[in-house]
């Protein structure tokens, strides 16, 4: 099929760009003390939001490809919706689907790992929650009753604590719930499955975008070679560190469960198995480097094993990362950028280090690198490595500062651009700050809104998935902090002051973030692919 363009014959021809400014978790719910949104002053944002031209989409559940109206969004679903101009199953989906089928145990990595696993042990690493962003117990209790009625005995689970796509301190509950598995599993096989080590999510293994290598090494070390704090089970290591801190899971430091004497449980051996059994990509790559690249030279990983690593999927397919891997993942074609790098339309896409893999990677199709190199301008802003409450702008102002460079240049028919800062803030469950980084967003896209009238430009404002928009419960009195995403919808939102009656707004029911990229090629002057789903115009 032809990736060429037909113009529209109605175009409405725009002396300056088009930008698209993702707003990561700026979901759309109703106003009140928990709605960081709604509690920061922001008039330009709610004058864009009251314009004939905006809407909210949805950002969850199937509308993103996810399997029921009960999953979350979440920025690689989202960014994957927005890019592709269609839906694709995602990685939930498709895992949950490989096990009800029994097609993940018939394939050759299924069969090596296990093979693996036979001779020493396997190993289980990954997000320990129902969360459904990264990961699910739910995957990783198949896999470990499919792995003992297959002849496995001896088992190591290493396990990252959450508290960010679930409640921030409900490390207990997912380790009892396993405990409560590996019991029965041990008693029904006469096996040795158990928890090895552990630690938070954001202290150690799942750092993305190389933005902190230490922090995947420090898992690596307890992982691999049993280096951290000993404690004699799970449940004692995360009541301790409850007991010594305010610190929410996904901050808890690396722990190793040991025998009596100090020896670790589960250290990996050469020739030992090993499945990480998170679907999600961005999360998974780095650590997946560190057990399988020969060249690795990020940090000593000392008398590193040879195991036979295999992930739940491929997390990037251009870089074979992993080499094996037990499901397919989604093969997302024809995205928008490929479309217009045919038609030779120049871009940006610029991010701080956070979600830059985000407005690239994800965007194109889980696809790395540029598809035209000679049309295309990636921009990386280098992250803080600090806790984001304590920095609630984050990069933000120098993402503005760069795009109106860029804006101004000349350069660019359109670019596109992620501020992280609701998503990344509201994650640590500061509301005052999150509050903050919502007034920062509003200072900024206000500076963006000028320079795009200046230059008779069109701005496009929405967002991946809700999270800033409800920050806390209250039950009985009580309020509880909500780290994770929303199943909230998101804003969207054009700017043009030059439309004089050219387009107006025409909904789809149910419409998601899925049609913005038609919108958006609509808005460059060209008709969109037959195969992608509803224009938000009518021209």
């Amino acid at each position: 099929m032809s990736l060429s363009l037909e113009h529209l014959a109605t175009a409405a021809d725009r002396p300056g760009p088009l930008l698209l400014v993702i707003a990561d978790g700026f979901g759309c719910a109703d106003a009140g003390p928990s709605n960081a949104i709604t509690e920061a002053d922001t008039p330009r944002l709610d004058a864009l939001m009251r314009s004939p031209l905006a809407t909210e989409l949805l950002a969850h559940g199937p509308a993103v490809g996810l399997p029921t109206e009960g999953d979350m969004g979440n920025s690689e679903v989202g960014h994957n919706a927005l890019g592709a101009g269609r839906i694709f199953a995602q990685g939930a989906k498709l895992v949950n689907k490989a096990i009800a089928d029994g097609s993940m145990y018939e394939g050759s990595a299924w069969r090596s790992v296990i093979a693996s696993g036979l001779q020493g042990t396997l190993h289980f690493l990954g997000l320990h929650s129902d969360g459904n962003v990264h990961s699910s117990t739910d995957h990783l209790y198949a896999m470990l009753r499919r792995a003992a009625a297959d002849g496995i005995k001896d088992c190591a689970l290493h396990l990252l604590h959450d508290g960010r796509d679930v409640g921030p301190r409900t490390a207990l509950t997912y380790i009892d719930a396993t405990e409560a598995v590996l019991a029965e599993i041990n008693a029904e096989y006469g096996a040795d499955f158990r928890i090895a080590s552990g630690g938070g999510r954001m202290t150690i293994t799942m750092d993305r975008y190389g933005a902190d290598w230490p922090m995947v090494e420090r898992g690596y070390n307890a992982h691999t070679h049993g280096i951290g704090r000993e404690f004699p089970s799970a449940r004692a290591a995360v009541e301790t560190m409850y007991a010594e801190s305010d610190a929410g899971d996904q901050y808890l430091d690396e722990f190793v469960v040991t025998f009596d004497d100090g020896v670790p449980v589960g250290t990996m051996s050469d020739g030992d198995g090993v499945v990480l059994f998170n679907f999600r990509g961005d999360r998974a790559i780095e650590i997946s480097q560190a057990y399988e690249d020969v060249s690795f030279a990020e940090f000593d990983r000392g008398q590193n094993p040879q195991v036979n690593y295999v992930g739940l999927l491929q997390y990037d397919g251009d870089a074979f990362i992993p080499k094996h891997y037990l499901v397919e993942p989604p093969s997302i074609d024809r995205t928008i950028s490929e479309f217009l790098c045919a038609e030779g339309l120049r871009s940006f896409a610029i991010s701080e280090t956070q979600k830059y893999g985000h407005v690239t990677y994800f965007w194109n199709g889980n696809r790395t690198g540029y598809i035209d190199e000679s049309l295309e301008t990636f921009i990386e802003i280098p992250s803080d490595n600090v806790e984001f409450n304590k920095t609630p702008a984050m990069k933000v102002r120098e993402i503005t500062d760069q795009t109106i460079e860029l804006l101004r240049s000349g350069d660019f028919d359109w670019g596109r651009l992620n501020f992280p800062n609701p998503d990344m803030v509201g994650h640590t469950g500061d509301l005052s700050a999150t509050i903050e980084a919502i007034r920062v967003l509003e200072e900024c896209v206000g500076q963006l809104l000028d320079v795009i009238e200046e230059l008779g430009g069109v701005l496009v404002f929405t967002a991946d998935h809700g999270n800033a928009d409800i920050m806390y419960t209250e039950k009985n009195g009580v309020k509880t902090p909500l780290t994770s995403h929303t199943l909230s919808p998101v804003p969207f939102a054009i700017f043009d002051p030059s439309n004089d009656g050219d387009y107006v707004l025409n909904v789809p029911e149910a419409a998601g973030l899925s049609n913005v990229a038609a919108t958006l090629i609509n808005l460059l002057g060209y008709q969109a692919p037959d195969e992608y789903d509803k224009s938000l115009l009518s021209l």
